[in-house]
């Protein structure tokens, strides 16, 4: 039976009567927390156990959890993590920035699983550039291509190895946007071909992970009007092209780069080829709203959701303090 196209967020730490009603109607793929979810660790168990006994299932629960600025669940209950940019840079040898970053994703992904988190919209497959928005610069993982290839991949397994999903983002490559994509639309002023040979290259190399999350922005040579996320001409080129042949989400359509309300806004990115949305905000309206305006999975969606799902590795017995100590070691010597 496939699941509404579409993830959901609970508003607040506690999951309520309305909300637990609404969720076993609509029935959404999953959820996604964000800190206003995240009080402590009991209460985390206990809203991510309801948000599944909501729809009857062991529905996904994902969450933003990259470190710096973008982390949901925070100190002191949880690990504080510096932003990839500023863990990269911090090594001058890239072997041992690469076993850093391994370490870190297989540590917050025994933390998240720890507290029913089962997917982080983890690794960014972006680049930074001296122009790249600040909401987004010290989020990446590296300035060049072969930096974030091997990064994002490095955090991707350390993630896996944890039990925790991946979901690369922002495809094809959000580095050049100039403006925030919360406020604004971005629109690219690089030819493809040197997109393709610098931005898209790390999504192209990581596109066996499984699921990614595309990204608000226009490519002029792709379409010159619709961002990627609402564009048939994007959605082909991240299948055919860059290989992205996994589960597709949107990026939160909550988000101000589109237009429009929020229903023809998911409908528009899955009438372009997007699997299933994201929203956000945690408004109940808009929610009830995109569940009947959205419906139901596609067959192909849903294949592509199932096979996504079943790419679970069996979490590892893995040692955590053994793991802290190494990371610690590595970054007092980086």
């Amino acid at each position: 039976m496939s699941r509404g196209a579409y993830a959901f967020a609970p508003l607040g730490p506690v999951l309520t009567p309305d909300e637990s009603a609404l969720f076993r109607d609509s029935d959404p793929w999953g959820f996604i927390i964000f800190q206003r979810n995240c009080e402590t660790p009991e209460q985390l168990r206990r809203l991510t156990g309801d948000l599944r006994e909501a729809v009857g299932r062991d529905a996904p629960v994902l969450i933003d959890q990259e470190g710096g600025r973008v982390q949901r669940m925070r100190g002191p209950h949880w690990r504080e993590w510096l932003p990839p940019l500023d863990q990269v840079e911090a090594f001058v040898d890239a072997e041992r920035a690469a076993r850093a970053m391994y370490l870190r994703g297989a540590l917050i992904g025994s933390e998240l699983v720890a507290h029913g988190v089962d997917v982080n919209c983890a690794p960014s497959g972006d680049i930074a550039y001296p122009e790249t928005h600040a909401f987004l610069q010290n989020r990446c993982y590296g300035r060049d291509a072969e930096t974030v290839k091997a990064m994002a991949r490095a955090c991707a397994e350390g993630l896996l190895d944890a039990g925790c999903l991946t979901v690369l983002k922002h495809a094809p490559g959000h580095g050049r946007a100039k403006v925030d994509s919360h406020k604004y639309l971005p629109r690219y002023e690089v030819s493809l071909a040197e997109l393709e040979a610098t931005d898209f290259a790390p999504f192209r190399a990581l596109a066996d992970t499984g699921m990614a999350m595309t990204a608000h922005i226009v490519v002029p040579e792709i379409d010159t009007e619709r961002p990627i996320t609402q564009s048939a001409a994007g959605i082909s080129y991240l299948r055919q092209r860059l290989g992205l042949t996994g589960l597709l989400m949107s990026d939160d359509i909550s988000m101000n780069a589109l237009t429009g309300d929020v229903v023809s806004r998911g409908q528009a990115a899955l009438a372009a080829g997007c699997d299933l949305v994201l929203h956000c905000n945690g408004d109940a309206g808009e929610m009830a709203a995109i569940a009947d305006g959205l419906g139901r999975m596609g067959p192909e969606a849903a294949k592509r959701a199932d096979i996504a799902l079943a790419a679970r590795r069996t979490t590892r017995d893995i040692d955590i303090s053994g793991l802290e100590a190494e990371f610690e070691a590595l970054m007092q010597g980086a």
